[in-house]
């Protein structure tokens, strides 16, 4: 099930509590995953959905950080808000240990011990658990468990 009707759903709750801020946020993710249809030309997966909704999130970490280092602290809490908003939809991240314990699982299904290994471990890193386990992490426990 693709996240859409969830997002559909609460935007009609927030137009009826009158909360803007998550209106306004799910009607920009609800156009971005439009636009990322209309590029693709069909529906988008679940995991596809995702990584739009990953996206926007890294963008407005990276605004409210822009906005907090030039003293705009109101832009920056509205930002940090939306993050909240799209946080909703994401899959619960995972703990380091549980990400350890996941690469190591893959790398031994596959067969990856050498470091040469690595792109294809990343790979199905990121197609496995997309959203769940931060990049700059899955790079580091991934060295770990190829070493």
């Amino acid at each position: 099930m693709t996240l859409v009707p969830q997002m559909k759903d609460q935007m009609k709750e927030a137009m009826k509590a009158r909360d803007t801020l998550v209106r306004d946020t799910l009607r920009m993710l609800l156009s971005e995953i439009g636009k990322a249809e209309i590029q693709k030309g069909d529906t988008l997966t679940e995991a596809e959905e995702v990584a739009v909704l990953l996206k926007a999130q890294k963008t407005r970490t990276e605004s409210a950080d822009q906005y907090a280092a030039a003293g705009r602290d109101e832009l920056a809490e509205k930002e940090r808000a939306e993050i909240e908003v799209i946080q909703r939809f994401l899959p619960k991240p995972m703990s380091e240990a549980e990400a350890k314990e996941a690469i190591s699982g893959l790398a031994a299904k596959h067969g990856y011990t050498e470091k040469k290994d690595m792109g294809a471990l990343m790979k199905a890193v990121k197609e496995h658990y997309a959203g769940r386990i931060d990049g700059k992490l899955a790079s580091k426990l991934a060295a770990q468990v190829l070493s």
